[in-house]
């Protein structure tokens, strides 16, 4: 029995194979972007409170009224964004479910979907797998900003929607309101939708993080979509949202039901005690992040990588062609075997058989100080042994 050919297009993801490889070396694991530092404390005490009180049969599917509820202030008081918790908003099992969700719940098959490019690698698959046609928009480096022209260029009487992803995971690009203007105006004129992908916006060092759901005429053609893995570091809890009309977000907890039925119950309590937290931890979250950066940019450039520095999110999207000129597979393999230090080769960020990623790496720099430490060590070493 042969398999369903939808899956013949796309590989597991290049990133979570990054972190065996990783392993398999004992190389320091800058690939997979996940800290290796705690969380909050007090999220973890509110989970172990939430299991010992018995929080632990199924949530309402869409989301524990808690949590939704959480969300909702969240985007009215940082961002005068009214969002209706009981009709908007849709907790699934990550940003990643959630987006599949979306695209499942939303996309016929013929539709077409523009993807900026480089993208993180699922949104490619997502499409597939309701079997819409990704259609990739350039970003330019260095800055990895897009060209309007090839934005329209793009744009058929098929295209049903564009996906954003702001601050932009692997450049660290932060989308700019003119940017943003663009691409509304565009999205109202065509009558497209935009989804965005946010699980970066606490993680910022340059710009603001401007919803597009807040943009004029911009509410009801947006689906918001956000993760809490990275602004309270619990990327193993799997909790992400999106927010849509009421009527798109029947459509998607239907889908969402039928693949996951719903988000750990405990741990959905657990995560709303997150938003409680004032400015200052927010703020903080980004200084720690920029500090990380700041550190580990110069010993990366002295190495002979060449990237833009990011204005958020945790990624260096590095060019090594001065170093070598395997692909990027290559020598992201030998980087973690032979230099001791793990990377994302740079394809698995744009579509199948493009040049274009062969000389790039994506380093993650959500480590502790004494882990980028061990790994600026080794990179030292690497000039001699190219």
């Amino acid at each position: 029995m042969t398999t369903a050919t939808r899956t013949h297009t796309f590989t597991e993801s290049v990133i979570r194979e990054m972190t065996r490889v990783a392993q398999q070396y004992g190389a320091i694991n800058l690939s997979q972007g996940f800290p290796d530092f705690p969380m909050p404390a007090v999220m973890k005490e509110a989970a172990y409170a939430a299991i010992r009180d018995d929080i632990n049969q199924y949530a309402v599917t869409w989301g524990s009224k808690t949590l939704r509820h959480a969300i909702a202030r969240k985007y009215e008081t940082r961002y005068g964004m009214p969002v209706d918790p009981d009709r908007e908003i849709t907790v699934g099992c990550g940003a990643t479910e959630a987006t599949a969700s979306v695209f499942l719940a939303l996309f016929n098959p013929g539709d077409e979907v523009m993807i900026f490019e480089p993208f993180y690698e699922n949104y490619g698959p997502d499409a597939i797998l309701c079997q819409a046609t990704p259609v990739f928009v350039p970003l330019r480096a260095p800055d990895w900003s897009f060209d309007i022209e090839a934005l329209k260029a793009a744009i058929t009487p098929r295209t049903r929607a564009v996906v954003l992803n702001s601050p932009h995971n692997p450049t660290g690009h932060v989308f700019s309101r003119a940017e943003l203007t663009e691409i509304a105006r565009l999205a109202i004129a065509h009558d497209f939708l935009v989804i965005t992908d946010d699980p970066y916006e606490y993680i910022l060092f340059e710009g603001e993080h401007i919803p597009m759901a807040t943009l004029p005429g911009m509410r009801d053609r947006t689906i918001t979509i956000s993760s809490l893995s990275k602004t309270f570091s619990i990327t193993g809890w799997r909790l992400g949202y999106a927010i849509a009309s009421e009527e798109r977000s029947v459509a998607i907890r239907k889908v969402h039901d039928f693949l996951t039925v719903g988000a750990p119950a405990p741990l959905q309590e657990a995560a709303a005690i997150g938003y409680g937290f004032d400015d200052a931890y927010y703020a903080q979250l980004s200084r720690d992040y920029q500090d990380r950066r700041d550190f580990l940019a110069a010993p990366l450039r002295e190495a002979g990588f060449k990237f833009a520095s990011p204005a958020g999110a945790y990624y260096f999207f590095a060019d090594f062609t001065a170093l070598s000129s395997d692909d990027d597979v290559t020598f992201a393999k030998w980087m973690a075997r032979e230099v001791g230090v793990a990377t994302v080769p740079g394809s698995s960020f744009f579509r199948p058989g493009a040049p274009e990623g062969r000389k790039y790496v994506r380093f993650a720099f959500c480590k502790t100080r004494a882990t980028l430490e061990k790994a600026v060590e080794r990179l030292a070493k690497l000039p001699q042994m190219v």
